[in-house]
């Protein structure tokens, strides 16, 4: 029997990406003689890094003392300070933070100038995290990252005496995460004051994902192992039915016996996956592999 797979409609490039990509190769073009710089990675995903250093769109790890050209803000952001040193050092900085992800970063400003105890719900080491709290501490010092309720507890005594907490949550982030911090802190705190920063593309890429997984045998979740929405999502479906999370069709080869047996195979993918490499998985499941 021929194999059922369907591909999910909200599966590769959210808008942030898109932009944050067809804008950096428009200002290498426009700017063929200058040098262009991406700090740190445009978006979790080697295979458009790769394409973009062709271009001659270079990624610096580190602002260098001295610098000429552009340097371009990716799409999880920067602090302002960041900012700042990256003109100190001679680049001009063209800022491609995420529109979605610029929002949290105000309302974390917004909560902190208004005498709130800041919880961003994520990834204390991800960059868009990073970028939130360091906007956030130039008001308020009562600022803290955490990803589960128990990575609160240090913080207990202290919310407890503040009384009034605002949450912004990453903006890839699950739910399920905000829904028990939401619970821990409604015990502990008198006034509490919810933000759901979840981007809407996630959620819908999450929901439709949950959909289709409760009417397969297999769900293909393609997209980089670095990147935090892809790897929420391979999370989510995990608990739902069979789950594989994949960066590229070569992988497939791992589950042969798996593909093998599964008749309903639905593929989603990460907001940092290339179409090509979507439809290169695809190609092949439908090839048996």
């Amino acid at each position: 029997m021929p194999k059922e797979i369907k591909l999910a409609k909200y599966a590769g490039f959210c808008y942030g990406v898109k932009r944050a990509v067809e804008t950096a190769k428009k200002i290498k073009s426009e700017n063929p003689d200058k040098n262009v710089f991406v700090l740190g990675e445009l978006i979790h995903n080697a295979h458009v890094i790769q394409d973009l250093e062709k271009l001659g769109v270079q990624t610096l790890k580190d602002i260098p003392e001295h610098g000429e050209g552009i340097c371009i803000i990716r799409s999880h952001g920067e602090s302002p300070e960041v900012f700042e040193r990256i003109k100190q050092a001679g680049f001009t900085p063209v800022d491609l933070t995420c529109p979605d992800v610029k929002k949290v970063q105000q309302k974390a400003i917004e909560l902190a100038k208004d005498d709130y105890f800041v919880v961003i719900v994520g990834k204390e080491e991800h960059p868009e995290v990073i970028a939130i709290k360091a906007n956030a501490k130039l008001y308020t010092d009562k600022v803290v990252v955490a990803a589960s309720p128990e990575q609160l507890d240090e913080y207990k005594e202290q919310i407890k005496a503040h009384k009034r907490v605002g949450i912004v949550v990453q903006t890839t982030q699950r739910l399920a995460t905000l829904n028990s911090i939401v619970e821990y802190l409604t015990g502990i705190c008198k006034e509490l004051h919810i933000a759901n920063t979840i981007c809407a593309s996630t959620a819908m890429r999450q929901k439709e994902a949950k959909e289709f997984a409760q009417d397969s045998d297999l769900v293909v979740v393609v997209g980089s192992k670095k990147s935090a929405n892809t790897t929420h999502l391979a999370e989510i479906l995990k608990d739902i039915t069979n789950t594989i999370h994949i960066e590229n069709d070569e992988e497939l080869e791992n589950y042969k016996d798996l593909i093998d047996t599964s008749e309903k195979i639905s593929v989603t993918a990460g907001a940092s996956t290339p179409q090509d490499i979507i439809e290169n998985v695809i190609n092949k499941l439908r090839k048996d592999i």
